[in-house]
Order: C-alpha cells, then structure tokens, then sequence
C-alpha cells in the first residue's frame, strides 16, 4: 500500500510502485505522479476488507510512507494482525526518528529501512540527500528500539558496489537480516541500466562468511540465495536463478524486462489497485467498491482471477 508518490529522497532507480518517481518531477514540474483520492478512512477500509478475506501481509510504502499525512492515522488503527500475518513499513529511515513515539504504538511487526549507500558521498550521488548517512543510521537504530524486527535492503548498483561488504558487516554486528537486490530496469531508470552490477562480487563475500546456503524457488518472481551468518539471514535475489511467471504473465509484452512476476497486489494512494506495476492497463479503480466491504474483495477476487487466468 503506498500511501504516497511523495519522498525526500531522489534515488535515480526509483519506480515509484508505478506511479511518476520523485526525479522524475524534480526534474519536470510538469510530469506529475496521480493524484490523491485515498484518505485514511479509504486505506483501513480497504485493509480490513482485504485482511477478513484473508490477506496475511501488508507492505506500506511510497514515495517515503513518513511523508503522508495518512502514515499516522493508518498505521496507529490498523485491524489488529493475527498469528500468522504481518505489517511491514518500508522507509528510507530518514523520519523514523522524528515519528519514533507514535510509531512505539502501532502494531507493526517490522520496519523495513532502504540502505543503498554507507557514506555521504554514495548518498548523495545516489538519493541526493545532503542530510549525511548518519540520519539513516540514525533512523535504523530508532526502528530498532520500537519494533520486533528491522530489516535493510540494498539495491547493488555501481555507485554502491564498494561499500557492499561494509554494510553488511554493518548489518551483521547488529544482527539485522538484509536482502540484497539486482537492479530492476523500468521506464523510468533505463537511462541509469548501465550502474547495474552482478550479486556475484556479494554471493562470493558471503560465501567466505558462511557455508550456510539455499535456494528458494517460490514458483513466481524472482529465485533467490539465502544464506545465515551466525543465524542472521542474508538473502540475494539473483536473476541467475531464473523468473517465473503466472497466467496473464506468460503472454506479457513486458515479460523481457519483469523479473517478478505477479505475486502481490499493489495499493495507491489514488484508490487504484494494480498486480503488476509495469502495466498500468491492468489497474482496477478500488473507490466505487469501499461503501461495501464484500463488494471489495468480491471485486478484487474477480480481477485476481481474470488476471491469472489470462482473461484481464
């Protein structure tokens, strides 16, 4: 669920869960993200629909979810989860220390924090944010001292690729997991194809950590290498490993360039819902359903199954 097109952070890989990314905007005032319809009422709703239904995880994202004026109301009246689902909030850590109280009373199970740079200058070139990578590291131990659990992700990129071994040394004397991404190309970073970089260099790194090492196959998106160092987990998605794609997928025109793969339904912050983010004809307006909560799920249960069965 992205709460926001909004972030105070410019990384040039950004998709934007589909929508136009902040460079993007930064640099064209004209080419602007959609525009919002959602408020928080809108969001619980459709959560609480959804979870009833059965929806066991919740991802909120942006732009940077801490920016949205919805992130507070949301997240603080969340339906209560179950044993068996999980709310995540997915940030760059650069407000979660300012959040930090009201974030202690929600009932997030973990903070996910994008930690795709480890000094001021990759920062910069990176996300242009001149605020110095100590408010990240910052925001990472304030997510430690709210939630159960905190993990990072890192995209491996050329600007980045030198100070992979560092954050991971980084993540394990904190103990923190870390998922370790590929590039992705979308329309919106193909210019920057170029900065990609193997996991090999990393897979290699790990490999004189740990002889602890799987692969997991989970028959959609994208195969990844798990490894634990000293019972932490590090896991790499690793195009190496092969895609997999389900119904509709198989005759996508966008399947060369989709490493995923339909395996999660993505929210926005105008009311559309979308299972691939590389498709913009295949999203479903959710507004005209949120006056009936079975409505909803029938609604989407209807598109899910149109969609895997080749017939969106």
């Amino acid at each position: 669920m992205s709460f926001t097109p909004q972030c105070n952070a410019l990384c040039w890989f950004c998709h934007n869960e589909g929508d136009v990314p902040p460079p993007a905007t930064h640099r064209d005032r004209s080419h602007k993200p959609r525009e919002r319809q959602f408020d928080s009422d809108a969001f619980l709703r459709t959560i609480t629909s959804l979870m009833e239904a059965g929806l066991k995880r919740v991802y909120f994202t942006g732009g940077e979810p801490l920016v949205s004026r919805w992130a507070r109301p949301v997240l603080t009246q969340l339906p209560p989860s179950t044993p068996d689902s999980t709310y995540t909030l997915i940030t760059n850590g650069l407000l979660v220390r300012r959040n930090q109280e009201w974030l202690a009373q929600t009932p997030l199970d973990k903070i996910k924090v994008s930690l795709h740079y480890f000094s001021d200058e990759s920062l910069m070139e990176i996300a242009r944010v001149p605020q110095g990578i100590g408010a990240i590291l910052d925001g990472i131990e304030a997510a430690r001292e709210v939630v159960p659990r905190v993990e990072l992700n890192t995209l491996l990129q050329r600007q980045n690729e030198h100070e992979i071994e560092a954050i991971l040394d980084y993540a394990l004397e904190r103990r923190l997991p870390v998922q370790l991404i590929e590039l992705v190309d979308t329309d919106y970073n193909e210019s920057g194809s170029s900065a990609a970089v193997s996991a090999e260099g990393a897979i290699r790194y790990l490999r004189n950590l740990t002889s602890d090492e799987h692969t997991e196959i989970a028959g959609v998106g994208q195969g990844r290498r798990v490894f634990r160092v000293d019972g932490v987990e590090i896991d790499v998605i690793h195009r190496d490993l092969g895609r997999h794609h389900v119904g509709q997928c198989g005759t996508c025109p966008m399947r060369p360039k989709c490493v995923e793969g339909f395996w999660a339904l993505r929210i926005d912050h105008a009311g559309g819902l979308q299972p691939c983010l590389l498709r913009d004809d295949l999203r479903m307006d959710l507004r005209k359903h949120l006056d009936e909560p079975r409505a909803l799920t029938a609604a989407v249960a209807r598109h899910i199954a149109a969609f895997t069965e080749g017939t969106l």
